[in-house]
């Protein structure tokens, strides 16, 4: 067992005669701290001293993990990992609220974000692929609070989610004719209940043929497609200057024709644009959307559209007009991940609503509404249950 301490003294040494972390480097940064090491000891400890240096340092076991979707550090001492077998915390802890905070510092280079008293709080996207988000005491009470979400590096297929049991065989054949027929989709659900992971897999089965354009605030989606397109908004710099908002890369998505509009997360005025999209011939548009349940949907936008300007009877009718199926995802306790319902938004005394065309794979009352959207678009009618 390599102790934490040797790996400092190695670490400072480096760093005190300039030198980078390679293995011969490393081992001879051992053999003058007295220690008699094998070549499997120096691979481990270049490792250690790599992790501590321009890594994750303690956390970098678990980011490596597979089974790790995301890796939380509420204080020095207490440190969780959610995943597959839900949350769990970790034997391990750093020294202190420094050493968390010099760990942000690290991964946060080149970046071009700041974590500072003046900015108490970031969230930027590292090499890899890694999401970082960081919050400074006293904002956050028992110290530096940091949440590392884990991008996959191949996404999950429609096949996998029904071999892990997060949908039927019934509901992903109807989740392809959904999407190659065209019909928008929001997928909602609360947080970490999968909706950015189930709206990549959805992003597949699109046409090869499409020209997909991807706007983001923080770089996930990676559909495996040939042509894709993808935007990131930016941060405004230490200035306060030079911010690029979700609504300003809507807008110029909409400039480059594509056939197919992701936004990764609908949160802000975005909607707005968005929705004038979906009802301007951008068939096939995909979003994802934070809510409780289906029929949330409408009041969720009307929150969204109507501070940034829009009236709600504008927003009611686009809505109507330009969205047809909304896919929701529950998440257990224990952390299985589950589409539970899929609904059709329909027109109700000229307001919007949702109704349940499957509730786990079983057709609702509004199956034969979303057999319908699907024989419009010429799509296998049939897949509706």
């Amino acid at each position: 067992m390599i102790s934490v301490g040797l790996v400092e003294r190695v670490r400072a040494r480096l760093v005190a005669e300039g030198s980078s972390a390679t293995p011969a480097s490393v081992a001879a940064a051992v053999r003058a701290e007295g220690v008699i090491c094998g070549d499997l000891d120096v691979a481990a400890m270049l490792r250690a001293v790599q992790d501590e240096v321009i890594g994750a340092g303690p956390l970098a076991a678990a980011l490596r993990n597979p089974d790790v979707t995301d890796v939380l550090v509420n204080a020095p001492d207490e440190v969780w990992v959610d995943g597959s077998g839900g949350l769990r915390r970790l034997d391990v802890q750093f020294t202190d609220d420094a050493a968390v905070r010099a760990l942000v510092a690290r991964l946060l280079a080149g970046s071009g974000r700041r974590l500072d008293t003046a900015q108490p709080w970031v969230d930027a996207r590292l090499p890899g692929g890694v999401r970082l988000h960081a919050v400074l005491p006293p904002l956050a009470r028992r110290g530096t609070t940091v949440s590392l979400r884990v991008q996959r590096s191949k996404p999950f297929s429609l096949a996998e989610f029904v071999a892990m049991g997060t949908t039927s065989p019934i509901t992903a054949r109807l989740l392809k004719a959904v999407v190659r027929s065209r019909l928008a989709v929001v997928v909602t659900g609360g947080t970490a209940s999968g909706k950015t992971t189930l709206l990549n897999a959805l992003l597949t089965l699109a046409d090869p043929a499409d020209r997909v354009v991807i706007v983001e605030d923080a770089a996930e989606l990676q559909p495996d497609l040939p042509h894709v397109v993808s935007l990131e908004a930016r941060a405004a710099n230490a200035d306060g200057s030079g911010a690029v908002t979700l609504r300003d890369l809507v807008r110029q998505a909409l400039r480059m024709r594509p056939d197919r509009l992701v936004v990764g997360e609908t949160r802000g005025e975005e909607v707005i644009d968005l929705l004038a999209a979906l009802n301007t011939g951008h068939d096939g548009g995909l979003t994802t959307l934070h809510a409780n349940s289906p029929g949330d949907v409408p009041a969720r936008v009307e929150a969204l559209a109507v501070p940034a300007g829009m009236h709600r009877e504008a927003i009611q009718a686009q809505l109507i007009a330009g969205v047809q199926v909304v896919v929701h995802l529950r998440r257990s306790p224990a952390g299985q991940r589950s589409i539970s319902e899929i609904g059709v938004l329909v027109e109700s005394a000229g307001i919007p609503a949702v109704v349940p065309a499957v509730v786990g794979s079983a057709a609702a009352s509004g199956a034969e509404r979303l057999r319908g959207l699907i024989h419009d678009r010429e799509g296998d009618a049939a897949a509706v249950p």
